[in-house]
């Protein structure tokens, strides 16, 4: 009986399954396309082979994250997490949030995931700790982006809006402390 509700909850996700990994496709698809309209998006197979395992590691921490919890809240406040972590590692790689992509000031937003990653393992993935790590990692990046302001203003303000996404993690996992 408890197989058969297993197997019913596995089956309910799989439109979802798959439409997170068809979307992830289509964004690896995206540079590929554009390379043949312009010049100005110029791929190499290593920048595919990145952004494929950043979609994918993305994706596979999404899918382990969604099965620890049947709360809607939860898995919103999981899939921002993980945007938050996703673009930080997606613009710092790109562009860089601090100047350039070279600027050794970027390498704080490299922190700013460990506290995440870190603090979200010590919490056990329980939504009471994961409102502390997320609160921990939009104090991180809010740091990292003041630090930032005397050199690159527009950048430091930039990224410190990513804390924003953090904190809105922290409170989805609030709401999901108080569902469970």
């Amino acid at each position: 009986m408890a197989k058969e509700a297993a197997d019913n909850g596995a089956r309910r996700g799989l439109p979802w399954r798959i439409i997170g990994w068809a979307i992830a496709a289509l964004l690896l698809m995206v540079p590929l396309v554009a390379m043949q309209f312009t010049d100005e998006v110029d791929w190499t197979a290593s920048d595919f082979l990145f952004m494929g395992a950043l979609l994918g590691g993305v994706g596979l921490a999404f899918e382990f994250i969604v099965r620890r919890s049947d709360s809607v809240a939860y898995r919103f406040a999981a899939a921002l997490a993980l945007l938050a972590a996703f673009l930080t590692v997606w613009v710092n790689a790109a562009v860089g949030m601090i100047g350039s992509e070279d600027n050794d000031l970027n390498l704080m937003f490299s922190g700013v995931l460990m506290v995440a990653l870190i603090g979200a393992i010590l919490a056990r993935l329980k939504p009471a700790g994961m409102v502390r790590a997320m609160i921990a990692a939009a104090i991180a990046q809010g740091i990292a982006g003041a630090i930032g302001l005397s050199i690159d203003p527009r950048g430091a303000v930039f990224s410190m809006q990513f804390a924003l996404l953090w904190l809105l993690a922290a409170a989805l996992f609030h709401a999901a402390r108080k569902e469970a």
